[in-house]
């Protein structure tokens, strides 16, 4: 599994974070950072709930 995300698009709104805290966060300037873009398979829900979440629909999961 790979993470993507559109950091340009980012608006800052926190949800991915708030769902999925061991997968993003929001740095300084409310910008999306992604902390692990090739996380363990076990973390799939979480960062499938983060992009159903995501406002703006800049999240992506892909498969490796």
């Amino acid at each position: 599994m790979r993470i993507v995300v559109d950091v340009e698009r980012c608006m800052g709104h926190g949800q991915c974070e708030i769902v999925a805290p061991r997968l993003f966060k929001l740095d300084d300037q409310g910008v999306v950072v992604i902390l692990h873009e090739h996380p363990d398979e076990s973390l799939r829900k979480e960062a499938e709930l983060a992009a159903a979440r995501c406002p703006e629909g800049i999240i992506k999961i892909e498969d490796d």
